[in-house]
């Protein structure tokens, strides 16, 4: 059985693959997975992120206790259960990690929903826990007070705004993971400066010790998508100026 050919003139052609060409440049962003070597090295980091959540940063206080207000001399508030409850955005990474290796389908709308409500909390409380370096009631020296204002805000807002702008060229789970190393990184970052000369050996802060060492990956991770997020924005815009 033969199949009618229609011939096909040579101006057509080009212009359909063309078309072809720009579609699948503007398609591919929003299905670009995360390298598989990516996935394998970052799920070790936040599963030692998960156990910090429950080793004692400072004066034998985990971040477990914190959110429990159980804090030596009784002295747990709201400020330390806001600085604590961050450290517990491990879990949500971790499944969204597994479920890259050993998944076809890397993550959920819902679940996706979840993690950034759990996102956008976590912001809200880091905020919230800079107040008092903002208004000079935090009893830190100057140095401490300006470094944690700059990377505490510095974070959010550089990460906000490049996730805003390009989150027509990113890919959902890209965007979650970027979202959950933002909130993470921007309250770790508080909570090392502050406890950086807390007093105690390395047993009764070693949360501190393996907090200081895996935050510079996660990092790393964070400037890499973000990165890969204005070039992908760049390189989409390009093709549809042509």
């Amino acid at each position: 059985m033969q199949f009618p050919l229609r011939k096909v003139e040579r101006g057509e052609t080009l212009d359909d693959h063309k078309g072809f060409v720009s579609n699948s440049a503007a398609a591919g962003p929003e299905s670009e997975p995360i390298p598989p070597w990516v996935n394998a090295v970052a799920l070790p980091v936040w599963l030692a992120a998960g156990v910090v959540a429950f080793l004692p940063f400072a004066f034998d206080t985990s971040a477990w206790d914190a959110v429990r207000l159980h804090v030596p001399g009784n002295q747990g508030n709201w400020w330390h259960f806001l600085a604590g409850a961050p450290f517990f955005l491990a879990y949500p990474m971790i499944w969204l990690r597994l479920r890259a290796l050993f998944s076809t389908r890397t993550s959920t709308e819902i679940g996706r929903r979840i993690i950034w409500c759990f996102v956008g909390l976590s912001i809200i409380g880091t905020i919230l826990v800079e107040v008092p370096f903002l208004l000079h009631l935090a009893g830190t020296s100057e140095w401490q007070r300006l470094t944690v204002l700059s990377l505490g805000f510095g974070i959010v807002i550089a990460s906000g705004v490049i996730l805003f702008l390009r989150r027509r060229s990113i890919s959902p789970t890209r965007a979650c993971i970027a979202g959950l190393e933002t909130a993470y990184l921007a309250n770790a970052a508080l909570c090392l400066v502050v406890y950086a000369g807390a007093e105690g050996g390395v047993s009764s802060r070693s949360g501190w010790f393996v907090a200081v060492v895996i935050v510079w990956p996660m990092v790393v991770e964070l400037a890499w998508l973000l990165i890969q997020a204005c070039r992908t924005g760049g390189a989409r815009n390009y093709s549809r100026a042509a």
